[in-house]
């Protein structure tokens, strides 16, 4: 049997934790060769995994908000596997908590850099790439804070909001051109981000936990199955959605 991604070549930034490094491996499963990017080394412990399991991949240092690194970055998975038809552009920080009036310069600029332009900085390189080959997909992870406010997180909230916007933009502007462009919006993820923000503490997960109308937290697993399904061929009417996977956080 086929899978669904045989010959396909899929970047995946912020890949060695959390969803980056969920997607990863499910994009491998399904028979990509992915291209591993993370500002940390360790995402080549990824790339092995992949391996190790029969798969494809390699892995490049890459800090989304430096545009020399993004460029090199893309090159790389072009230069490696002949063309790049998938980005998940994945990579974000959630910056420091305080209300808006106690957020420093140095978060607000750090967030916006990380989230909002290294995001733009990864889809103008894709963009030009896709554009040669008349084909790609781009999903961009926001957030379910890019659907909402959340107080005390003013730099994150702004980062993900705008880079709903970008995506619907971008989607729009190739919507001819044979590109597709998504974001999805997680809800409360079981990753190391949300295991910073709770300090271990097992009174603020069961915070979390119960502020989730399914219960729980989701994992990074159900998010990948969310992002290959948008990267598919059963989402080709799909584009310039802002889809949330969140147990039902926005619902409420």
């Amino acid at each position: 049997m086929t899978a669904r991604f045989d010959g396909k070549v899929a970047l995946v930034t912020g890949a060695s934790s959390g969803i980056g490094k969920a997607t990863a491996l499910a994009f491998a499963r399904e028979g990509a060769r992915v291209v591993v990017a993370d500002i940390q080394p360790c995402g080549a412990s990824v790339v092995k995994e992949i391996e190790e399991s029969g798969g494809g991949a390699i892995f490049v240092q890459t800090d989304v908000s430096n545009p020399e690194e993004v460029a090199a970055m893309v090159r790389t998975a072009v230069t490696a596997y002949g063309g790049l038809d998938i980005a998940f552009n994945n990579a974000g920080t959630e910056g420091t908590s305080a209300p808006t009036a106690d957020c420093t310069q140095e978060n607000w600029d750090r967030t916006i850099a990380v989230n909002l332009t290294g995001a733009w900085l990864c889809m103008k390189e894709e963009l030009e790439q896709m554009l040669r080959q008349h084909h790609g997909v781009i999903v961009n992870c926001a957030s379910v804070a890019g659907l909402v406010g959340f107080r005390g997180s003013p730099a994150y909230v702004a980062s993900k909001h705008g880079l709903v916007g970008l995506t619907k933009t971008a989607a729009l502007e190739y919507a001819t051109d044979g590109i597709r462009v998504n974001a999805i919006c997680p809800g409360v993820i079981d990753t190391p981000m949300i295991d910073r923000f709770t300090g271990g503490k097992p009174e603020l997960e069961a915070q979390l936990n119960a502020a989730e109308p399914m219960g729980r937290m989701g994992h990074p697993e159900e998010i990948a199955d969310a992002v290959l399904w948008l990267c598919s061929d059963g989402a080709s009417f799909t584009t310039g959605q802002a889809i949330a996977v969140d147990g039902g956080w926005v619902a409420q």
